[in-house]
């Protein structure tokens, strides 16, 4: 019988040292749910739950969210990727990470935004950032790095070119409007690919500076973003409601 450091946990979790990535992301993903279930009851004037005022001072939970990112990203710094201080750390981290972008919007605006339209900002985020989280997780590397060769890995060359051309092309998704194209195209060169070399969004900084004085590039582009928006956008938004709650009216 195979000892347990032969089995997929060990090989895949343990050796690697995602242990403490696994128990951020596990961390960040209940810390959000608690958080964003107390606030729910607390806008429905339901439960226990209030905000905490101390002398009329709205603190938010952002602040919390701070110290806890403090404290355990400078401890994982200080320790290693191995043994329960470095799954401590990490779970501290995940926490305090998921407290701060659940107000993102919040710190986006300098204002308390978080039951408005461009509250749901916050949940765009969070939402983007398990994904990322879950990437890592799996053995996806930034820039295509995990696609290379052990002998291509000992070239500096070859990995200056891969990271460089990913970059490119994560940074064309960005400039042509596709912010989360270019975000997962960090860890899928082909999503970022695909981002660069479709239209542009007609309100990104590529549409006014390449699109200005082509005025049917500028309608296509307007005719494919609106199309877009509306096979998706009430999707998302259904999504968004229901993890984050639907903002006021």
């Amino acid at each position: 019988m195979a000892g347990v450091d032969d089995g997929w946990w060990y090989r895949n979790i343990v050796e690697p040292g995602k242990l403490p990535l696994l128990l951020a992301l596990i961390a960040f993903v209940i810390t959000f749910t608690v958080t964003r279930l107390v606030t729910r009851l607390i806008r429905a004037g339901k439960g226990p739950f209030r905000n905490v005022t101390p002398g009329g001072l709205h603190v938010h939970h952002v602040v919390p969210g701070i110290v806890l990112m403090a404290v355990g990203g400078f401890s994982a710094i200080a320790g290693g990727r191995h043994g329960f201080g470095a799954g401590v750390a990490a779970a501290l981290f995940g926490a305090g990470t998921a407290l701060v972008l659940d107000e993102f919007a919040l710190v986006l605006y300098l204002s308390d935004v978080y039951w408005t339209q461009d509250g749901t900002k916050s949940v765009e985020v969070v939402l983007v950032t398990v994904s990322l989280a879950g990437l890592l997780l799996v053995g996806f590397a930034p820039f295509g790095v995990d696609g290379l060769s052990e002998a291509e890995l000992h070239s500096r060359t070859q990995v200056i070119l891969t990271v460089g051309l990913h970059l490119v092309l994560s940074l064309g998704a960005l400039l042509k409007g596709k912010l989360r194209m270019a975000v997962l195209g960090v860890f899928i060169p082909f999503v970022s690919l695909v981002g660069a070399v479709r239209l542009a969004r007609p309100g990104s900084a590529w549409a006014k500076r390449f699109y200005r004085d082509r005025p049917r590039a500028r309608a296509r582009a307007v005719k494919r973003a609106y199309r877009h928006d509306r096979r998706w956008s009430g999707l998302r938004r259904r999504v968004i409601d229901l993890v984050g709650g639907p903002p006021s009216v």
